[in-house]
């Protein structure tokens, strides 16, 4: 295993930050194209193939990247394992675009925009990131991804210029992921050998399968009720619009969190395969403190740069936007710490069911919070629960855990980020209410926060500041020879 966690964790991270920033360009110009309605309309009808998307997908990739990364030395149960995910997929997809098809052709709607956003379901067939991403391959997914990105945002500068072109603008995002599959499958010929047909069985593991599934369709149900039901009990839809926008902002930062769980699980999944409790341990600790290390200074620090930032960048009306930021910030830890337990323990553990218990109770709890706190505080309310159902799933995990690892042992390696953060969060506190919102000082306030949080862990003698600096004196060395 001489791949490299950090080199993967860049690479991962570095798609998903191409991901989060290409929207900035793009949204403006389709905003103004295509308008108000041509958005909408996209808009829509992908929410709806997003379900049969869900359901092509199933807990597939999950399963797939798993049992890929369990059998790192052994080609030949590599290979098996890729022809019979592949084949399960082509059949669920198969089925999902029947039903689709019978479903869309008895609404008594234009069918053209919905059949073109079918592409998406057709494109589940052709990705096969699960299999690089258990081999540890992050470099050629980040290659293909970085590719189909770019000639993305370029062919929605040249193709698309009238609001009547939404319909090419649904083919071309349909066909950008179309492609993005296909051109991956040109690097499979040196991962594969030969497998005989008979010793095919793509429905083998499909209960495990299923149980992965769930905790998904468990977490879409309450991160997609809380809008729902925040919009069926609200007096104005301005509301959501406070909340999405401070939600959007938050799931934005949670990447840089969670990149670390998709390098993660095949690096832990390995190690269990091979039965080495002792690795498993010692990665899942590094992934808690590097948790604490990432979430804590920006959860403190997006509570007190919220109001100087909130006015310039979301512009006049968006105040409660403000306050709703400040509060669910909080979940910045709480997702950093679930993704840990549940992403890199439980599901390369098999224990996918613990996981899908603590979602599930997360859910009702977030339903029935909701029911009490939509009615009385509106938005500030959807982000209370969201805040409260977020501690309740980690707090579960944390129970079912209990005997591998000590909350309190996982707690103290968050000590000294908390003495920085805290730091850190009262002097930009203090300093931002001088100033008046704008750009420059947003930039500025974090400035002066990175550099007071570093320079406190630099005093504390953190070690994961100083395996950093090691790193970049590693990499310098090799510069200069």
């Amino acid at each position: 295993m001489a791949k490299s966690i950090t080199r993967n964790y860049i690479y991962n991270l570095s798609y998903q930050v191409l991901t989060l920033i290409t929207p900035f360009i793009t949204i403006p110009y389709l905003s103004r194209v295509l308008g108000p309605n041509g958005i909408g309309e996209y808009s829509f009808t992908f929410s709806v193939v997003t379900y049969f998307v869900l359901a092509a997908n199933l807990g597939v990739s999950n399963y797939a990247q798993r049992e890929i990364a369990y059998a790192q030395e052994d080609t030949y149960r590599q290979s098996r394992t890729f022809y019979e995910v592949s084949v399960l997929r082509f059949l669920l997809v198969l089925v999902n675009l029947v039903v689709y098809y019978f479903v869309v052709a008895s609404w008594q709607v234009s069918h053209t925009i919905y059949w073109l956003q079918a592409l998406n379901i057709v494109a589940v067939a052709f990705d096969i990131s699960w299999f690089f991403q258990g081999l540890e391959e992050f470099g050629k997914i980040v290659f293909r991804n970085f590719l189909v990105r770019i000639l993305n945002v370029a062919s929605i500068f040249l193709l698309i210029h009238q609001a009547s072109d939404v319909l090419k603008y649904t083919a071309l995002m349909g066909g950008m992921n179309v492609l993005s599959g296909i051109l991956i499958w040109l690097y499979l010929p040196e991962h594969l050998v030969k497998v005989p047909i008979r010793e095919w069985k793509p429905f083998r593991n499909f209960l495990i399968i299923w149980q992965m599934f769930l905790p998904q369709i468990a977490i879409q149900i309450y991160v997609v009720l809380n809008k729902t039901m925040l919009g069926l009990f609200s007096a104005s839809y301005a509301e959501n619009g406070y909340y999405e926008q401070a939600d959007k902002l938050v799931k934005l930062l949670l990447t840089l969190a969670t990149s670390l769980g998709t390098v993660m699980l095949p690096r832990i999944s390995y190690a269990y395969a091979q039965g080495l409790q002792a690795e498993v341990k010692r990665y899942m600790l590094r992934s808690f403190q590097f948790t604490w290390f990432l979430t804590i200074p920006m959860c403190l620090g997006l509570m007190a740069i919220a109001p100087n930032f909130v006015p310039w960048f979301y512009g006049p009306g968006y105040e409660k936007t403000g306050v709703i930021l400040q509060i669910i910030s909080g979940i910045l830890v709480a997702i950093g710490l679930s993704n840990v337990i549940g992403i890199q323990y439980l599901l390369p553990t098999n224990r996918q069911n613990e996981l899908t218990l603590s979602v599930v109770i997360g859910a009702v709890f977030n339903f029935l919070i909701n029911l009490v706190l939509i009615p009385r505080y509106q938005s500030i309310g959807v982000a209370i629960s969201t805040l409260l159902t977020e501690c309740i799933v980690t707090g579960v995990q944390f129970y079912l855990v209990r005997k591998n690892f000590g909350f309190f042992e996982i707690v103290s390696i968050s000590k000294k980020y908390w003495i920085a953060g805290a730091f850190m969060f009262f002097v930009i506190f203090l300093f931002e209410r001088s100033l008046q919102p704008s750009f420059l000082h947003t930039i500025l306030v974090i400035l002066i926060g990175s550099i007071l949080y570093f320079g406190i862990l630099i005093f504390l003698h953190d070690t994961l500041i100083q395996q950093g600096w090691n790193k970049i004196s590693e990499l310098k060395n090799k510069l200069v020879r």
